[in-house]
């Protein structure tokens, strides 16, 4: 092992860091952020063990946002009041009776936080301190990781792997001269048990847990690799996963014009500020990756995620000024919850965007929204997702979240089951939990981008079977085409969609939906009658979050039994859809 400081940094690094601050705005713009950040924590109580339900997370990550600010404030300009307030953190959480190993992601964040402060404050801090840090992180990060009671997530593939498996193996490296055998042996571990969530990029790239805990699972994964590089010159392997690689440019391509990401599944409305990016962006040598985050540097976003100082490390090599976009405007990407994500530009705000997924409720934070789209033009979401409601709202209320099962409690959340998505509904039941929708084509033709996907074994039962297309159509309409054999007895079919728009009915196709005076036609072509209605989305019980300011969309369509149906919804923010719309089969829409 190398001399501390280890884990990510080291002095040369640290003289580039300075260079760029003096030479590069933006990178001082993030260097700021860090330290007054760090200033911050100078006035705050020092953190104490408290549990918000079942979890010290919040406390967890809150170390770990204050050591590694206080941190990096040290080691770039040697102030002793970060060292000072530092060692006092690492001293108040090392003395709690434990890290609450039964909810292991706060151990996970814990120890990656202790382990940070000791390795990179080691020279400064008093033997005292070290001894009761090292033992710290030995008897309520890495110990607790050994016992079968509190390590399932060594074989799960979602993000609590990532993040564990990222937190044990820095308090690893952080402390391996206290006990060589056992640190080499947990790194071991750790490379192999990884690669089961890193299998879930492939093949190209679609994070099945959606943006939000992209931002965690693959930034713990990469804050592994790097810690491994830094040591060992080399990462065994794990950037070789296949599609992993490719994940940064499923993240951009998430993004809308507006700034705000499509949000499915468990995942809140807003942008976050991506440190990983930076390390997909020098690792790739791609700059065009930071394309999304030099915009937020410019709009001066808030800079306060707990793992900031990474975006200056992993960025040392890079400049950002000047970084020019992607040329490509459709991304898709197929895998356990596939995503295909369209734009008529990159630059220009106003621009036409419209994401569409597939996948299953099934996987891990997954929604009944198979099938579900957005959709933005002149700057509104017309088309929106509700997004997660917060964990804590729905436990302390005693509903169990986390059984996925066709009847448990997580579909009769409103915000999660199919009737509140931009997706369809078969006599108001839900989605089949085991029903998975592939893609089956896509092109990126600029004048007809699409992808298309199979629904029909979400509703199994019901339907024999369900095609849907989305359709970005001459870079300003969007295009949602079904087509529906019924099942061996008669059906109604909701089709439906979330917006905050005002919604008038204009005929009985079209609906006129208004927003800060800008309006957005939708228009139904199809031969059966369809009937258009709204439907609230007041909650309708004591647990359900409140949604002011939204409704759903839509018209419920009667379908015979073994009758065939194509259904073809225009989305259009510019101009009144005309009779003659572009209303052809799927099976001659354009193919890659």
């Amino acid at each position: 092992m190398p001399s501390h400081p280890r884990l990510l940094i080291s002095p040369d690094l640290e003289k580039q860091l300075l260079e760029n601050v003096k030479h590069d705005l933006k990178f001082k713009q993030i260097h700021q952020a860090i330290l007054s950040g760090a200033d911050d924590v100078l006035n705050k109580p020092v953190l104490e063990r408290v549990m918000i339900g079942k979890r010290l997370l919040d406390v967890s990550r809150e170390a770990l946002k204050r050591i590694y600010y206080l941190s990096y404030a040290f080691r770039l300009n040697q102030d002793k009041k970060y060292i000072a307030r530092a060692e006092k953190e690492l001293l108040a959480v090392s003395g709690f009776k434990d890290w609450n190993p039964g909810h292991f992601l706060d151990v996970g964040e814990m120890t990656m936080a202790l382990s940070i402060g000791y390795d990179w404050l080691y020279q400064d801090l008093s033997q005292s301190t070290r001894n009761t840090v090292a033992l710290a992180i030995l008897e309520k990060g890495i110990q607790p990781s050994t016992d079968n009671k509190y390590n399932n997530w060594l074989k799960v593939t979602n993000n609590w792997n990532q993040v564990c498996n990222a937190g044990i193996s820095f308090g690893a490296i952080a402390t391996f001269e206290e006990h060589p055998s056992l640190s080499a042996k947990l790194l071991n571990r750790a490379i192999k048990s990884i690669t089961l969530p890193m299998k879930q990029y492939a093949p190209d790239g679609a994070y099945p847990e959606g943006y939000g805990y992209w931002e965690y699972g693959t930034t713990f994964n990469v804050m592994f690799i790097s810690a491994l590089e830094n040591i060992f010159h080399k990462n065994f392997g794990l950037s070789a996963q296949l599609g992993f690689l490719k994940t940064a440019n499923y993240l951009d391509n998430m993004m809308a014009p507006s700034g705000k990401p499509f949000n499915y599944s468990d995942c809140g409305t807003n942008a976050e500020f991506n440190p990983a990016l930076f390390w997909f962006a020098s690792k790739l040598n791609d700059p065009a990756l930071l394309w999304i985050t030099q915009k937020q540097l410019d709009k001066q976003m808030p800079l306060k995620n707990r793992l900031l100082p990474s975006a200056m490390i992993w960025g040392a090599k890079l400049s950002l000024n000047n970084i020019q976009p992607e040329n490509a405007k459709f991304w898709i990407g197929n895998g356990p919850n596939p995503v295909a994500l369209m734009r008529s530009s990159w630059t220009d705000p106003l621009a036409t965007f419209a994401g569409f997924k597939g996948g299953s409720p099934s996987v891990s934070h997954g929604h009944m929204d198979a099938g579900s789209f957005i959709m933005e033009s002149q700057g509104v979401r017309w088309a929106m997702d509700f997004g997660m409601q917060d964990y804590e709202s729905l436990e302390s209320k005693g509903i169990n979240l986390w059984d996925s099962k066709q009847n448990s409690q997580r579909w009769k959340i409103f915000r999660y089951n199919n009737l509140a998505h931009n997706t369809l509904s078969i006599d108001s039941t839900l989605q089949n939990v085991q029903g998975n929708a592939a893609f089956i084509s896509h092109a990126d033709d600029p004048h007809f981008m699409n992808a298309v996907a199979d629904l029909s074994t979400l509703y199994a039962g019901k339907l024999k079977k369900s095609i849907r297309g989305v359709a970005l159509v001459d870079q300003t309409m969007v295009l949602i085409r079904d087509e529906i054999t019924v099942g061996n007895a008669d059906v109604t079919l909701r089709w439906s969609m979330v917006t905050p728009a005002t919604v008038q009915i204009i005929n009985g196709h079209t609906l006129e939906l208004s927003y800060k005076n800008k309006k957005c036609y939708l228009y139904v072509d199809t031969e059966s009658a369809v009937k258009l209605k709204t439907w609230s989305t007041d909650p309708g019980t004591s647990y359900d979050a409140k949604n002011p300011g939204t409704s759903i969309v839509g018209f419920e369509v009667q379908l015979k039994a073994d009758s065939k149906q194509a259904i073809s919804v225009f989305l259009n923010a510019e101009n009144l859809p005309q009779k003659n719309l572009p209303a052809k089969p799927i099976a001659s829409w354009p193919k890659k």
